[in-house]
């Protein structure tokens, strides 16, 4: 039995970008991954709708464009190839014939929201500036090890920094915003409604509701969005997946599919894994790229009981919510228009208002599906074609706020065709002519997403993207820098620092922490 120097066991994109710069560094690494295919949430599949690439867990890919992973493992050689979004998000005005496009561009940006409030596109403009100012100091400390004293000097540094431009008071408040619902701040920065619905909906996407406490941050940060842009990987979003893993096999490294662990446990200085099917591997170091709660429950041999009861205790929640993947006969039209839009490029912000947004999160938290739900909805098949056959094209809806435990005596396998038909009409609502235009679906209810992807609870964060489960208090403060107690086994992955996303930097942090010690 061949000693790896380390094990990365989950195959989604953190781990393999953990294993990728373990392999480049010359280290002899594995990947045990459970299901057939690699990708974990960051996969396209072709076997669920013939003739249409399908994702399976994430479409828009934003925050990994803020990191240096693409360019350091050069993935562009190993095929991966980006097409801008460009709006990146489009919010649809009823009775108006036109809508809110929020493009890479602020100034456009600007000039889309002033066909509704000049007042709002002027604060639109002061939002951005301010908030990319602070979210920049932030995402300094999203590619480090979630110290305490690294976070609050970095953090400080760029407050000195900015002091030179602003009254100190501006900063204090700046702070203080941070610390508020993001709900409260639409109402301090917006007037018009129909802005503040569009930026409320995306705000949401990380899951909390409006009225959370210290959830400012998740209205602040659509503008590092102007920064980065919004992507989507040609060929589907498991591209990424895919050239990360042949970027890693090209190093050396090896992939082994359909390898579900069933224990990992300390012997001596090493640590044997034994999967499902009763294969064995030994090496120096483990890289746990799966749930946190899965790992201390169903796989790790004797682990601390004190901290396996702290991990137990943090936070999963009770669901997110659901998708459902549709191939389609024409792409839904919300201005009138036939062909291919630009808005169809776009997330499409599919939310009456702030009071639906409100209410579907009431729904949740009475264990019920949304009454009235709210979609995101992508068409991606618009800006590349090799996802549908010719003349055909996808439609996936994305709605929020359903309940993974049902309290009405309800299950996830019963109800699930009538609230993926809640989904769908809501699209029509907006885009009337896409009624009958349905060729066939894939639906992932919130038992669905657990079951495939081992999102306990049907959490896509894995732990609830709250601030006491944010930074140095992700998973838990012993184990925000990746490594826990237990010598020679590290962490990775949505449960850690800095949580969920198409974004790779708790892979990329990870690796640096195993680098420094194998240095």
């Amino acid at each position: 039995m061949p000693i790896y120097d380390a094990i990365i066991v989950g195959g989604g994109h953190n781990g393999l970008v953990c294993a990728c710069y373990l392999a480049k560094a010359g280290l002899k690494t594995a990947v045990l991954e459970r299901r057939p295919i690699i990708g974990g949430a960051v996969c396209t599949q072709t076997d669920l709708i013939p003739g249409y690439r399908i994702d399976v867990g994430s479409s828009v890919h934003i925050m990994i464009h803020l990191t240096p992973i693409l360019r350091e493992l050069e993935l562009e050689k190993h095929g991966l190839e980006y097409i801008e979004m460009d709006p990146w998000a489009y919010y649809p005005v009823a009775g108006t014939n036109s809508g809110i496009r929020f493009h890479r561009d602020l100034d456009a940006t600007c000039q889309s929201i002033a066909q509704f409030s000049t007042h709002d596109a002027e604060q639109y403009r002061k939002f951005v500036t301010l908030w990319k100012e602070l979210n920049e100091g932030i995402f300094e400390t999203f590619l480090m090890p979630p110290n305490p004293g690294k976070i609050f000097w970095t953090i400080f540094k760029r407050t000195l920094r900015n002091l030179k431009t602003r009254k100190i008071w501006s900063s204090m408040d700046t702070s203080r915003q941070l610390m508020a619902p993001y709900g409260q701040l639409l109402d301090e920065w917006f007037e018009n409604q129909h802005v503040k619905t569009a930026l409320g909906w995306l705000s949401a996407q990380s899951g909390p509701a409006p009225t959370e406490m210290a959830s400012g941050d998740m209205l602040g940060w659509n503008s590092m969005i102007h920064l980065s842009g919004a992507k989507r990987a040609k060929g589907g979003s498991g591209a990424l997946t895919q050239a990360l893993s042949k970027r890693f096999l090209a190093d050396g490294g090896e992939i082994h599919l359909d390898s579900e662990v069933k224990s990992i446990e300390a012997s001596g200085e090493k640590w044997i894994i034994t999967t499902q099917s009763g294969e064995t591997f030994e090496t120096k170091k483990v890289v746990s790229a799966c749930h946190i709660h899965t790992l201390f429950k169903d796989l790790l041999k004797n682990p601390p009981h004190e901290l396996k009861k702290r991990v137990s205790q943090t936070r999963i929640g009770n669901g997110f919510g659901m998708m459902v993947r549709h191939a389609i006969e024409e792409l839904p039209q919300y201005e009138n228009k036939s062909g291919i839009q630009d808005y169809h490029s776009a997330m499409q912000l599919l939310c009456p208002s702030m009071e639906t947004l409100q209410d579907s999160y009431l729904d949740f938290q009475r264990g019920l599906p949304p009454v009235n739900p709210s979609v995101v909805a992508m068409t991606f098949s618009a800006i590349d074609p090799t996802l549908a056959p010719t003349g055909k094209h996808t439609l996936f809806t994305w709605g929020q706020y359903h309940p993974y435990e049902l309290r009405n005596g309800e299950n996830w396998d019963q109800i699930r065709e009538r609230e993926a038909d809640k989904l769908l009409e809501r699209v029509y609502e907006s885009a009337p002519n896409l009624r009958g235009k349905i060729i066939d679906r894939y639906i992932q209810s919130p038992l669905d997403l657990e079951r495939m992807h081992g999102m306990l609870r049907a959490n896509v964060m894995h732990l609830e993207m709250s601030l006491d489960q944010m930074f140095f208090f992700r998973p838990l403060p012993e184990l925000s820098e990746y490594k826990t107690p237990m010598k020679g086994l590290y962490l990775t992955g949505a449960s850690t620092h800095p949580g969920g996303g198409v974004f790779g930097a708790s892979g990329y942090n990870t690796a640096k922490v195993l680098l420094k010690e194998f240095s």
